[in-house]
């Protein structure tokens, strides 16, 4: 087992070793780094925070995730000779030749983080990571860090959206890949779907990279590019328990017959060359039979051909395994397929028929897959577009911004209020109520103590003008620990499975309010007294920031 984490760790650092480099970033991230560095301001400490301003898809929480990338990428950050080389092409021709030298000694090795653990139910204005370290490198890690943390925490937290309007008991399959932005969106659609709830992908290199179970059926073009039974080829199999071979194709006609006559289908609409691709596929998979069964018809076709295939397999010993429906009323074809299951268990006296599985898929959303748990007989979802391409918000918004400069608070004022930050390097405290659910998030200045069970806290809410709120905490957590220092990952880092398993029990300490798919309670953030006042204190510096001009003038 630990030599497969292992492996798992390698794969994942050479994936971001390959394609996250540190020139995957903005221009302006050099030219604001050359600004420091030609003002001697490129060395002071600088803190920065990395956080969303909404929830996504107008729901009650996000799942945090991405930040093993981001260990990664920074313990690797570093810019080679053909980069420098090529910096010095898009850069003005006047920049000074030694900022190049400068840039060609950069790492992290003076970088400090403090993060949130992957797969945490997280909400809005609550800062997820603090970068510290040399103003400068900070400065060029911005857009890296979001890029590796905005896509795979906005379809986690959708994967863990469809997991709530599933229930724990349905099966859910991502097989998005061929839908999804290009190969790093597919891969990290399977990776952070995974974490976020769903069982399986069919990505299989998802699952070589990343240890994501993977699984898959048959598509519709392996079914018509059989035509007659003479194509079935070898027509014998053996019993599962040794014995003389057995002739296949003929054993399951005779069992075709059996099943239109109980059904009531005409033997002339089944369809031949389904019935070849079917017999072809028990020859080869006898362990693992499931099949794709509307190609040509449900229930004048593909039903009747695999329940005579799956009863010849279980007369010879087999374990059939069950269809995939995508196309159709997905919902009543299921509960006639488990019908007819049903039927044949026992007109037949097959028990092996009753755990047959049904996979639905075709387009599947949150609202259809509400719909389909409420009342169908599937037992496994596949969802794909509208998973992977996160219909109905494309962006999580996740923003990185100067917060500390020389221990000096800094802020954002802006036109929106709503783009207002709050200054100052920052603990995160999550407070419990009684019953073990998280009920507020508490944001205060790093030498403050932590909050204390049993006792009245006085906090400012974030949203609504910044009212005083108290609280009384029978927990108290701190959110966010310290992974990165001195140019090292100071923490373990969570195994895809090690995170998907903090996701799913961080969502159920959620309260139900919380978590409901439609018109959820707002999530309490709130900001400690200390920090309220320095809040006040920089916005009330700020109104009086155009004196020095009065101070020019009377020099």
């Amino acid at each position: 087992m630990a030599a497969a984490v292992n492996q798992e760790y390698l794969a994942m650092e050479h994936s971001v070793r390959s394609r996250v480099l540190p020139m995957l970033t903005d221009l302006y991230q050099f030219t604001m780094a050359y600004s420091y560095w030609r003002s001697g301001r490129h060395n002071e400490h600088a803190v920065f925070e990395l956080f969303f301003r909404d929830n996504p898809f107008s729901g009650g929480f996000s799942l945090f995730a991405g930040l093993t990338d981001c260990l990664l990428f920074l313990r690797n950050f570093r810019f080679s000779e053909q980069d420098v080389e090529y910096l010095q092409t898009v850069l003005p021709p006047h920049t000074d030749p030694a900022f190049f030298s400068f840039l060609e000694t950069l790492d992290c090795s003076g970088v400090s983080i403090s993060s949130v653990p992957e797969g945490t139910a997280v909400f809005a204005r609550v800062p997820l990571l603090e970068v510290s370290g040399p103003l400068a490198v900070v400065q060029l890690l911005e857009t890296s860090l979001l890029c590796l943390v905005n896509y795979a925490s906005l379809v986690c937290s959708n994967a863990a959206r469809f997991r709530l309007a599933a229930g724990s008991k349905l099966k859910l399959m991502e097989l998005g890949l061929r839908r999804a932005q290009g190969p790093d969106g597919g891969l990290s659609a399977s990776r952070y779907s995974h974490i976020g709830g769903f069982d399986t992908t069919s990505n299989v290199m998802a699952g070589r990279l990343f240890g994501v179970p993977v699984s898959g059926t048959m598509a519709h073009s392996y079914v018509t590019s059989f035509s007659s039974l003479e194509e079935v080829w070898p027509r014998v199999m053996m019993p599962s328990g040794g014995g003389e071979k057995v002739d296949f194709v003929t054993l399951t006609i005779g069992w075709l017959r059996r099943v239109c006559d109980l059904l009531g289908v005409k033997a002339e609409n089944v369809h031949e060359g389904e019935l070849a691709a079917f017999l072809s596929f028990g020859v080869a998979y006898p362990q693992n039979f499931l099949t794709v069964i509307d190609t040509y018809s449900v229930k004048s076709s593909g039903l009747p051909c695999f329940c005579a295939v799956a009863l010849a397999l279980c007369e010879l010993g087999y374990q059939p395994v069950g269809v995939r429906l995508d196309s159709g009323d997905l919902c009543q074809l299921s509960v006639e397929v488990r019908s007819v299951f049903a039927e044949c268990s026992n007109h037949f006296g097959v028990e092996k028929f009753l755990s047959l599985i049904i996979i639905g898929s075709n387009g599947l959303s949150e609202q259809s897959l509400c719909d389909l748990n409420a009342k169908s007989e599937i037992d496994m979802m596949g969802v794909g577009t509208h998973l992977v391409t996160c219909t109905h918000q494309p962006s999580l918004g996740c923003v990185y911004k100067l917060v500390e400069v020389s221990g000096q608070p800094k802020m954002k004022f802006s036109e929106d209020s709503e783009k207002t930050t709050l200054p100052g390097s920052k603990n995160v405290y999550r407070l419990l109520d009684s019953e073990g659910h998280p009920f507020l998030d508490l944001l205060s200045l790093s030498d403050e103590p932590p909050p204390a069970v049993g006792q009245s806290l006085q906090c400012y809410l974030l949203k609504h003008g910044n009212t005083s709120y108290c609280v009384t905490p029978h927990q108290v957590s701190s959110l966010r620990q310290n992974v990165f220092s001195s140019g090292q990952i100071t923490l373990p880092l969570s195994s895809v499975a090690e995170s998907r398993a903090r996701a799913q029990n961080s969502i159920l300490s959620l309260h139900p309010r919380h978590k409901c798919l439609k018109q959820p309670d707002t999530y309490v953030v709130a900001m400690s007294e200390k920090l309220y006042l320095l809040l006040c204190d920089v916005k009330a510096k700020n109104t009086t920031a155009g004196n020095f001009l009065c101070k020019q003038e009377g020099l």
